[in-house]
């Protein structure tokens, strides 16, 4: 029994900062792909829709693994599993940068995709060694430096690979997640597993990734178009019968890998509800504001090209980094509601006033950093208020389950935005109208402003 009282004093600085930087490097390996996917393809000599793959790939593996990673993190300790899941995303980062042809980059991307759980495993672990106040903070470094390591990892992908090779833009990042996962391991406490002799509810686990799966698969098939209704509608039919499927499983299972009446509980509905339409909206903002910067439409759009949107992107990126610590810092001296208020505040008026205002370049890097600082704001407040408000032996699914919601949501928010513009091309010109980019922009700040009718719910369970 004193073991569970130790870890608080034995945690200290040196293990925070391995955590960080294990974050910093997962968030490198991956952004890499991003702002090198036409070399990749070309040196692979691939199309655009077999590039799109290497993404839906990560996302797929990601979605699914993300709530049973937390899930066994809370059975058998964060550590433990973190450990493991470092030794598959160490593998397929290998794996990706040897790969000479795309079925083998895929399935590297698919072990890479295993770095998702990290998240809800860090939240454990820093929960389990460190005082509620400290925890707080602890999260926001976190996310933080993750968000941080996807601006390195847009930065220097391009003058690695060219300089280099496409080969050493995944082994550099991989190799320094080796280094801090072996750091890691040294200095970070084991935490103790939980005591409950329980099965693991296999059934649930599976019926939970099949869903995610087919969801997430679903969401590309309709963007792409060419769905008869009849398709479109047989899709949400089988999304629907698989969660209800497992419901029904976790409701009979005497130890579900989700507790349904912790999703009940309005602290952890009301989160999700709030991450759901916060990323929505951020969702939209991500695929509308590059579309706009590329466009050369008679008296919008710039013209621009890739290299001139990654560098108007940074500014978005950095102020997501600044937003990880701020957020851990705001929270812990004014409470995650006040926090998460402001940001989906700022989030709605920034989206809705781009609407109206994006005739210069300037309109555009200020309101997608805004945005990118608010929704990161938010986010991190939600996943510190869930960390804190759920049982300790929940902390993992807890969180996990708020990672998979913002996933799933700024995939669906990218999918609206681009239905938006497809409904609003000039067959002429064969360009998005002016009037399809303000009402996506319009669209996505309604959106995001819905996160504001929830937030009251969360009252009673963030201040607890």
């Amino acid at each position: 029994m004193t073991m569970t009282l130790d870890p608080p004093v034995r945690i200290g600085k040196p293990a925070i900062g391995a955590l960080g930087t294990l974050a910093l490097a997962l968030g490198t390996l991956q952004a890499v792909v991003e702002p090198s996917l036409p070399l990749l393809q070309h040196d692979l000599g691939i199309g655009p829709a077999e590039g799109s793959l290497i993404f839906i790939t990560l996302l797929i593996t990601g979605a699914v693994v993300a709530p049973i990673a937390g899930k066994l993190g809370d059975r058998y300790g964060g550590k433990r599993v973190l450990l493991g899941l470092m030794a598959l995303v160490s593998a397929g980062g290998l794996l990706s940068s040897l790969a000479p042809n795309l079925p083998v980059l895929l399935l590297g991307q698919v072990l890479q995709g295993a770095m998702v759980g990290a998240m809800p495993l860090s939240f454990i672990l820093v929960r389990k060694h460190l005082p509620p106040g400290r925890t707080q903070v602890a999260v926001g470094l976190v996310s933080g430096l993750f968000t941080g390591g996807s601006l390195v990892g847009m930065l220097t992908a391009g003058p690695i690979a060219e300089g280099l090779s496409r080969h050493w833009m995944f082994a550099v990042p991989t190799i320094a997640i080796i280094a801090a996962t072996l750091t890691l391991a040294r200095l970070m406490p084991d935490d103790p597993p939980s005591a409950s002799d329980a099965r693991i509810d296999w059934p649930g686990v599976v019926l939970l990734s099949c869903t995610l799966v087919a969801l997430v698969l679903g969401f590309t098939a309709v963007a792409g178009g060419g769905l008869p209704p009849l398709a479109v509608g047989a899709v949400a039919i089988g999304v629907a019968a698989l969660a209800t499927a497992w419901v029904a499983v976790e409701r009979r299972a005497p130890s579900p890998m989700v507790d349904l009446r912790m999703l009940a509980a309005p602290a952890m509905w009301s989160a999700c509800a709030a991450t759901l339409f916060m990323s929505l909206g951020f969702g939209m903002a991500v695929y509308l504001v590059p579309q706009l910067l590329s466009a050369s439409g008679e008296g919008y759009g710039f013209g621009a090209d890739p290299t001139d949107i990654g560098l108007f992107l940074v500014p978005a990126t950095v102020a997501g980094v600044v937003a990880g610590t701020v957020a851990g810092i705001a929270t812990r001296r004014f409470g995650p509601r006040a926090v998460i208020t402001a940001g989906a505040l700022a989030t709605a008026a920034a989206l809705i006033a781009l609407a109206s205002l994006h005739d210069a370049t300037w309109h555009l890097i200020v309101a997608r950093a805004l945005t990118g600082f608010a929704v990161s704001l938010s986010a991190t407040a939600l996943l510190a208020a869930t960390a804190t408000a759920v049982a300790a032996e929940d902390t993992g699914i807890a969180t996990s389950l708020l990672v998979v919601t913002r996933v799933v949501g700024v995939a669906l928010g990218a999918q609206i935005a681009g239905a938006i513009l497809t409904a609003g091309t000039d067959p002429v010109s064969d360009l998005p109208t002016e009037s399809a980019f303000t009402t996506g922009f319009a669209t996505a700040g309604v959106i995001a402003a819905l996160s504001l009718l929830v937030v009251r719910a969360m009252k009673k369970g963030t201040q607890a």
